[in-house]
């Protein structure tokens, strides 16, 4: 079994398809980074909840999903924008705005991960790494 080169594209990629295939809820393996944006979707309302699994190696992260009424998920757009290959890196000047502020930009700063409003109230940019919407 080879590693992971980018995680938090896997972390991503799990969520859109737990969320094609209705899952009630996806496991990921666990890390700082991890819990940061899964807390920031918690906070925005992208999310139910999560609850941290121990495991007896990194840990787990289940993420419970969230439906609108039809089944259909409350996460539209969930995109990767800096990538191992191709980091992408703005100035709180440049900071995108998703959707004209509807979603919300995840930006990797010298502060932790925010959104991207946060980044431009505080003043700081940062490495962006998805988009949510």
């Amino acid at each position: 079994m080879s590693a992971i080169s980018d995680p938090v594209a896997d972390y991503l990629t799990r969520i859109r398809n737990a969320q094609k295939a209705r899952h009630p809820y996806v496991d990921v393996p666990a890390s700082n980074l991890k819990r940061a944006i899964t807390q920031i979707l918690v906070d925005k309302g992208y999310v139910a909840d999560y609850v941290n699994v121990e495991d007896n190696k990194q840990g787990l992260i289940r993420i419970y999903l969230k439906y609108l009424r039809g089944g259909k998920p409350v996460i539209q757009r969930l995109e990767r924008v800096s990538k191992p290959g191709l980091r992408r890196y703005v100035g709180a000047e440049k900071l995108p705005r998703v959707m004209n502020g509807l979603g919300v930009a995840l930006v990797s700063t010298s502060r932790g991960v925010m959104t991207d409003k946060e980044a431009r109230r505080a003043g700081i940019g940062g490495e962006v790494l998805a988009y949510v919407s």
